[in-house]
């Protein structure tokens, strides 16, 4: 299997979404989504490298490369098993704008109890 493995100098970071909780989160960015790889029950969603890192969202996690290893599918692989695209990379699909992402993570999770939204 040809599988890449990001350097620390690639200048991204990515977003782990629980799966159940990324389809929806998909949904909800449509043509604002970049690259979505999956893995086990976990979405990646990539942000330029420091974007994400100060999110206090439960169950959600912000990966850098250089810390945490990911195993990065060729750019074709569409299905399982193990790492694969949801949605393909393109020449310009690479990364996902991380405001649209929390807004769109926020907006998949419902409002907070107690709060006024």
């Amino acid at each position: 299997m040809d599988v890449a493995h990001p350097t620390t100098d690639t200048g991204w970071a990515a977003i782990r979404v629980p799966r159940i909780l990324g389809l929806t989160v998909m949904d909800i960015l449509r043509t604002r989504c970049g690259a979505v790889m999956e893995n086990d029950r976990s979405l990646y969603w990539f942000v330029a490298a420091g974007d994400g890192s100060e999110w206090d969202v439960a169950n959600i996690s912000t990966l850098d490369p250089a810390v945490d290893p990911l195993t990065i599918p060729p750019p074709r692989r569409t299905q399982g098993p193990g790492p694969h695209w949801r949605m393909c990379l393109g020449d310009d699909r690479w990364f996902t704008d991380s405001s649209a992402l929390r807004a769109a993570i926020e907006d998949a999770l419902g409002p907070v109890p107690g709060s006024d939204s």
